[in-house]
């Protein structure tokens, strides 16, 4: 399994609309990516504007899938104007682990 970790900090004042983009995002990969084992959103307890996306796929192949779909291409076009920075993405091959 191959676990993402990315981090997105708001522009000051663009989070609410970050978040937004954010939960879109969650809602097609949930409907579209069946590769896709988790896709989870957080925000960070003392900053509303760092939001982190905690990710796994149940392959590379899946993982491939997830960046070349149309609602990642159009995710990526509506980041510009609403993040401060590159996301700062994290790639994990998980060990081992308790699943509930």
């Amino acid at each position: 399994m191959i676990t993402l970790i990315a981090k997105l900090t708001a522009q000051a004042g663009k989070e609410d609309e970050l978040r937004s983009a954010l939960e879109e995002m969650v809602g097609s990969v949930g409907a579209n990516e069946p590769g896709v084992v988790t896709y989870s959103l957080h925000v960070a307890d003392d900053d509303p504007t760092v939001f982190l996306f905690y990710e796994q796929y149940s392959s590379p192949e899946a993982l491939e899938a997830h960046s070349t779909t149309d609602h990642m291409k159009a995710f990526g076009a509506k980041l510009g104007g609403l993040v401060g920075g590159a996301p700062e993405i994290g790639r994990y091959t998980q060990i081992t682990g308790v699943d509930r």
